[in-house]
């Protein structure tokens, strides 16, 4: 292996010069071959990521991983049957995928929001910028160690030292993306903390100045330096008219057509058509067109257009182009380069080096800042991921053979050993270790009457946010005993652009128009105008409104952290139905009830779930509520939210306990598990008869002879068949608010036998009569789950959660 990389030489036969897609032969011979390759690559990669996901890789490696598994034996084996990268199929394929990394370019423009970058705070700027500086001043140290050590070794002879190997070398190691940052983040469960939030704006900051800093050298390692010189003066009189010229332009159209909604795609395709107009003139002027596609993107307006123009062409350019491209990094990855020469333990002590730069920056500069160890740490890791903008540059060294072999898969290591490490080491470091402490706070029933109550409340729309708050005003809140409310507005995370809206959905008003607010933000606005007037009509109400935005199947952890942080007491959920105009509940999402039962399986505090019926505002006289008591940890919880807003001197409340005899009482001794046996379980209810009628008998004596708005009464119920007749005898009396406990430690045969025909078993077997819409009431019902006793069983247990001394989530496993 010479200085210099050796070409590769294709024999092609083309039948028309001029006209490669016209000849008569495209669709026999070259069609099958592009289509297979491609197919087979796309196919693989998804299958590298689905394998991938439990270790929270980002989607790059899997597509780098397919170009690294190519040249190695599985093409040997699946060559004889597929044809894949063979013949023309290579160059064809080389041209798709050129147009998937300017794609890719231009949806990392657009994802930089311009106002937060040029806006942004003194401590993310002082990060990014040092993250950048710091190693600039030790990439050239560390590439003459690497040539020091292949000097004294037998390997391969490595490229001259020039500066524009020094430039390439650096450059690349001041990398950081932002959407994989953004995903590791998510993956991780820290997006919606301080720290993740410190490092997504840090990392858009890096990002954007990585991009400058590619831009500005370029043009000198295609060109020479004179006309690199004006290839960077033009390129940059592009980027100002863009910004200051065409930006404004454009940004006033496309308010205007979202305004009206007159956007199709046939205008949508002639507004991409300029990410390659951008492309060809940025490459005209001697820069790289991905840089003329990345200014385009960052021109266009964000918020709704931009997640309008992802969920159209991200299918397309981020599922089956981007592929393409980033596999050929892996087919570029020599391994054995490393290890050619006698020196290459050394090698691999340099590769860890190269990851040391960032770490040691971010140390240093969060000092100033007043950071603890473990979260600089941890952020330097997170910054040190590398991303598109770090392969494309290794591509350029390689085609352009500014590096040799071995200097390229020393870098192409460290890139990816960087990005690979990152989520594997986070999720270590913020990966407590197992704990059973028990805090009384998190539940209503321990909380002491002069303390502040705290509640978190899940909504997903705005009609979400009015049923909590008119439930949330029943509660009583008085200077004596506040009500703090932790109001989380629940966003799915899907797509690039989930990046975006995580980075700015607290920040809605900086986009250039109204109108062009994605419907989240909008969403959002709403809900926060609403929570906080109902903060400002209550003197003894706090509001705090809190954005989460993170995938469905894992939000449930997100709210674990939010509940732990904000040591709350009890989570208040939104039924996954809605009141329809015909008085009839009626699905909302389905995802809504997975959620649920998500958190109720190991929430860290007790549980709510609110079905509303048009529950309205706390009227001036006669609010009525009726707690039903049958016994257990639930409904003792529910009877203690239930006497705290009988203290409401509008409201009335009436306790009917049911009392189980005969059939009803016996225990059922199949609900014992493994590890407990039958007279265990018998004695168990036994025990929780006395607790219950303990309580029962508190409460009695301390509310009902002291408060004349508070009843009690008590139904005899001699099997399961007894409870529907009796619930529909107590709704003929009305109520605005049934309040029952879940019940899911009743061990009795008459509940058991009932819960197998739940069709929503998080309600417990009462809660699903109640809002069941057989069940002909019109009033709205809390169903109350007590923390400390486990949650209910569906599926497998996802993890607890638990917030360390310092208040940063922590996940109990």
């Amino acid at each position: 292996m010479s200085g210099k990389n050796a070409p590769i030489c294709y024999d092609v036969n083309v039948f028309d010069p001029s006209h490669l897609w016209q000849t008569q032969n495209v669709l026999k011979s070259e069609l099958p071959e592009i289509a297979t390759s491609i197919a087979f690559t796309v196919l693989l990669s998804l299958l590298i990521f689905s394998v991938l996901k439990p270790l929270h890789q980002p989607r790059i490696i899997s597509h780098v991983a397919v170009g690294f598994l190519l040249t190695g034996p599985l093409l040997l084996v699946i060559a004889p049957y597929f044809p894949i990268y063979i013949g023309t199929a290579v160059l064809n394929i080389e041209v798709l995928s050129h147009i998937g990394v300017i794609y890719y370019a231009f949806i990392s423009g657009l994802e930089m929001d311009l106002n937060s970058i040029l806006h942004v705070k003194k401590k993310d700027a002082t990060i990014a910028i040092s993250g950048i500086i710091f190693p600039m001043v030790m990439g050239p140290i560390l590439y003459n160690l690497h040539r020091y050590f292949y000097g004294n070794g037998d390997g391969p002879k490595l490229e001259e030292s020039t500066m524009n190997v020094y430039v390439q070398w650096t450059l690349v190691l001041t990398m950081t993306s932002f959407s994989i940052v953004a995903h590791t983040l998510s993956e991780l469960k820290l997006l919606n903390t301080g720290l993740g939030q410190t490092a997504l704006t840090t990392a858009m900051i890096s990002d954007t100045y990585s991009w400058v800093l590619y831009t500005i050298t370029l043009p000198f390692s295609i060109t020479g330096s004179i006309v690199a010189i004006y290839s960077v003066l033009s390129t940059v009189v592009f980027v100002f008219i863009c910004i200051f010229v065409v930006r404004p332009i454009i940004v006033k159209v496309i308010d205007r057509k979202l305004e009206r909604d007159e956007w199709d795609d046939k205008q949508l395709l002639f507004l991409l058509m300029g990410m390659f107009v951008c492309s060809y003139i940025t490459g005209i002027l001697g820069t790289q067109d991905i840089v003329g596609a990345f200014v385009y993107g960052l021109i266009l307006p964000h918020g709704k257009f931009a997640d309008m123009v992802t969920s159209m062409t991200d299918d397309f350019g981020g599922e089956f182009l981007a592929p393409l491209f980033f596999s050929r990094n892996g087919m570029r990855f020599i391994v054995k380069a490393i290890f050619v020469h006698r020196n290459w333990p050394l090698t691999l002590v340099l590769i860890i080096l190269l990851c040391v730069p960032k770490i040691l920056s971010t140390l240093f500069t969060t000092l100033f800042f007043g950071m603890r160890t473990q979260d600089s740490f941890a952020l330097g890791m997170i910054l040190n991921t590398k991303g598109a903008l770090a392969l494309i540059m290794l591509n350029t060294a390689w085609d352009r053979h500014i590096f040799s072999e071995p200097t390229h898969a020393v870098l192409s290591a460290a890139v990816f050993l960087m990005t690979i490490v990152v989520p594997l080491v986070i999720n270590a470091i913020y990966k407590p270790r197992k704990r059973f402490e028990q805090n009384k706070l998190k539940t209503i029933q321990k909380l002491r009457l002069d303390a502040e109550l705290r509640i978190l409340t899940c909504v997903h729309n705005t009609r979400h946010a009015i049923g909590v708050i008119n439930l949330i005003q029943s509660f009583n809140a008085t200077r004596i005993s506040p009500i703090h409310v932790f109001s989380l507005y629940l966003i799915e995370l899907k797509g690039r652009t989930g990046a975006l809206v995580a980075a700015h959905m607290d920040k809605p008003s900086v986009q250039p128009g109204a109108q062009n607010l994605t419907s989240s933000q909008v969403e959002q606005e709403s809900i926060n105008n609403t929570f906080e007037a109902f903060g400002e009509a209550y003197d003894a109400v706090r509001v705090r409104t809190l954005n989460v935005v993170s995938s469905y199947a894992t939000i449930h952890e997100d709210i674990y952290n939010s509940a732990n942080e904000k040591h709350t007491s009890m989570i208040i959920l939104p039924f996954h139905k809605h009141l329809s105009s015909l008085g009839a509940l009626e699905t909302t999402s389905v995802a809504y009830k997975d959620i649920n039962l998500n958190v109720m399986q190991t929430a860290p505090c007790s549980v709510g779930i609110f079905v509303d019926r048009n529950l309205g505002t706390l009227p001036k006289m006669n609010f009525r509520i009726c707690m039903i008591f049958v016994g257990g940890p639930d409904d003792h919880e529910a009877l203690t939210v239930a006497w705290r807003m009988a203290e409401h001197p509008r409201t009335r409340l009436s306790v009917v306990r049911m009392l189980l005899l005969d059939v009803a009482a016996e225990v059922d001794t199949k609900s014992h598990n493994e590890t407990q046996g039958v007279l265990s379980v018998v004695m168990d209810n036994e025990k929780q008869k006395d607790l219950d009628e303990e309580y029962v008998n508190s409460f009695r004596l301390k509310a009902v002879n002291n408060n004349d708005f508070i009843s009690y009464s008590e139904v005899d119920v001699h099997s399961g068949e007894d409870i529907p007749t009796i619930l529909d005898d107590l709704d003929k009396f009305g109520c605005d608010l049934y309040i029952v406990g879940q019940g899911h430690h009743r061990n009795v045969r008459a509940f058991s036998s009932l819960l197998e025909w739940c069709d929503c078993p998080e309600l417990g077997v009462i809660g699903d009569m109640l809002a069941s819409n057989n069940f002909s009431s019109g009033s709205s019902v809390l169903v109350v789950q007590q923390y400390g006793y486990g949650g209910i069983v569906s599926g497998n247990q996802p993890n607890h959660v638990s917030t360390n001394k310092d208040g940063f989530e922590e996940l109990v496993v």
